[in-house]
């Protein structure tokens, strides 16, 4: 049984989005995902996908892109991207009563691992786009639900967490965030990330140990679509 990551799979089975025009890495980056997790992963193992999952702006539009992940090996637990507009925050219960045995969404909740607590949100970065003050205020939406799950966690006596977010945990120029301070304060061992695409954007936040916690950027194209090991 091991634990492994991926982020960024921008889907598009129902939607006319190809990648390839990002460069060659995204070049049938369908066949890489399929390829890659038929060869790493068991059905015993459980790969968390951190977001960016589908193209599809409904949950109708998206339905082969969440089977494609659903046939790939192991369990699969999905953290919410900035583009998956098909996954209202609000309407997570829902979506893990329809995908129930299939797919776990993580959000405002906490998923069992072993010993450990996966826990989980989209997460918000400045990336200087927008202003500064409208920023904050999703920083601040967004360490309020990964508290609650945390909090929702630590209720069912969960002490060892592995925290994940979309976005990376802090804004351009931040050496640290209200995402690292939460991750400090309840003792997460790591902290795994997202939407960085492109070797330009690769050192945008942490990477490494930082404080006692190690810091793990798992973007498809910075990974060639290969999932990473976590915990074994």
């Amino acid at each position: 049984m091991a634990l492994y990551a991926l982020g960024d799979l921008h889907l598009s089975f129902q939607a006319d989005k190809p990648m390839d025009m990002f460069g060659k890495v995204w070049r049938n980056h369908e066949k890489k995902i399929e390829k890659n997790c038929n060869k790493i992963l068991t059905d015993e193992d459980t790969l968390v996908l951190v977001g960016d999952h589908s193209w599809g702006r409904k949950l109708e539009d998206c339905k082969e892109d969440l089977q494609f992940i659903e046939n790939l090996p192991g369990k699969k637990v999905l953290i919410r991207g900035n583009h998956d507009t098909f996954w209202d925050a609000k309407k997570t219960k829902k979506l893990n009563e329809l995908y129930a045995g299939r797919l776990f969404f993580l959000q405002n909740n906490y998923y069992p691992y072993g010993d450990y607590a996966l826990v989980g949100t989209k997460g918000f970065c400045f990336e200087n786009i927008g202003t500064k003050e409208h920023a904050d205020m999703l920083v601040e939406r967004e360490a309020k639900r990964l508290k609650e799950s945390f909090e929702a966690a630590r209720a069912d006596g969960y002490e060892k967490f592995i925290m994940f977010l979309h976005y990376p945990p802090t804004s351009l120029w931040e050496k640290k965030s209200r995402f690292t301070l939460m991750a400090e304060v309840y003792e997460a061992e790591q902290v795994i990330y997202a939407h960085c695409h492109g070797k330009e954007r690769f050192n945008d936040s942490l990477k490494g140990n930082v404080n006692g916690v190690k810091y793990s950027l798992v973007s498809g194209d910075y990974l060639d679509f290969k999932p990473q090991l976590i915990l074994r």
